[in-house]
């Protein structure tokens, strides 16, 4: 379980993220939902110490995360795919996915892993011996979460995966991250601005709101909520 406490984040005297609670259950989707500025991206690089956290904690499996450094983060089974689908554009999709294997290097199960994503992304698989310059935009963000599943994640932090994508390939990469889950196990804490799509494939909801948490519970019953979706969800 992830249990985030009391998290507060401030950007010189402007409060990111204040007091934010909420708990993740295990092999669960937790989405994360609210306007640009909510402070959702911050949760995230709050949580793999990308920005200085004021106060709060932050447990994952009994173990706080928040002091520690990305790779000590990674071998604690946490990776984190920030916003923007940061592929080394010189290297082949197969050499980008080797990258989420360098800290597995002694383990000899990386090939297989490597291979499962390609199950996961067949795209990808057709591609592997191009330069991931060649990729579309779905494509390279199917390459940025591939490499974080290749280091064997237990809890992976995803930010924005849908952003610039065209409906359909929102919808197929949606339907992949939801089976991961059931697949898997893999705890999922997915920060979406595109908030039908997210609650489509979420088992609970977190709705922030300048930086504080103003409504949780099960996305359904939010996503019926004429005035919920409105004021804070912009469907």
């Amino acid at each position: 379980m992830l249990e985030i406490s009391e998290l507060t984040v401030s950007y010189g005297p402007v409060a990111a993220l204040s007091d934010v609670s909420f708990k993740a259950e295990e092999g669960s989707i937790t989405a994360v939902l609210g306007a640009n500025g909510a402070g959702k991206t911050t949760l995230l690089r709050a949580l793999t110490g990308l920005v200085p956290v004021k106060k709060g904690s932050a447990r994952w499996a009994g173990t706080e995360l928040l002091g520690h450094r990305t790779e000590e983060l990674v071998r604690l089974g946490v990776a984190h795919v920030p916003e923007g689908r940061g592929v080394v554009t010189e290297l082949t999709v197969d050499e980008n996915l080797r990258l989420g294997a360098l800290w597995r290097k002694r383990a000899p199960d990386h090939g297989q892993l490597i291979e499962e994503v390609y199950g996961l992304f067949p795209a990808l698989a057709e591609r592997r011996r191009r330069p991931a310059a060649t990729l579309s935009g779905g494509e390279r963000q199917m390459l940025v979460i591939g490499r974080a599943l290749v280091a064997r994640p237990r809890l992976l932090l995803l930010d924005e995966p849908s952003l610039g994508l065209a409906p359909l390939v929102t919808l197929e990469l949606m339907k992949t991250v939801r089976e991961l889950t059931r697949r898997d196990g893999l705890t999922l804490l997915l920060v979406e601005q595109n908030a039908k799509s997210a609650l489509s494939i979420a088992d609970e909801a977190v709705v922030l709101n300048i930086g504080r948490v103003v409504l949780s519970g099960d996305p359904q019953t939010l996503a019926a909520d004429d005035q919920l979706r409105h004021s804070y969800l912009g469907f």
